[in-house]
């Protein structure tokens, strides 16, 4: 799965794109690995922008669940942004957004971190 990231002061922007669902969760998850390790209290905050996912699945939602179990034991904080409509109601019907921050867009979940990385993602 294709994960483009960008930071933006001490804050770590993930996009993934297309479904995240049984067929790829696996790939997702190895590919989140590098980044989360990142995330801990001394290093990154992580974001992840949802805007490029149109689906996810049980399976995905369980990578994201793993992610934030182990950034949260490293002292990282996780927040999702930007979530399609679908993507959105599943969250909120499986109750996910109890487990994380969302935000509308990239640049509230900045503005939360860091003005330093708001700035950086608005220069």
């Amino acid at each position: 799965m294709n994960i483009k990231n960008k930071t933006y002061g001490d804050v770590l922007v993930l996009s993934p794109e297309g479904r995240i669902d049984h067929a790829n969760s696996e790939d997702f998850r190895n590919s989140l690995v590098p980044f989360i390790d990142r995330c801990k209290s001394d290093g990154e905050r992580m974001v992840l922008d949802l805007a490029g996912v149109d689906y996810i699945s049980s399976a995905g939602l369980r990578c994201f669940m793993l992610a934030e179990k182990q950034a949260k034991a490293q002292g990282g904080v996780i927040v999702v942004a930007a979530m399609q409509p679908v993507v959105k109601e599943i969250f909120e019907i499986s109750r996910f957004t109890l487990v994380f921050d969302t935000f509308a867009s990239v640049r509230e979940a900045l503005a939360r971190f860091s003005p330093a990385a708001l700035q950086a993602y608005q220069a």
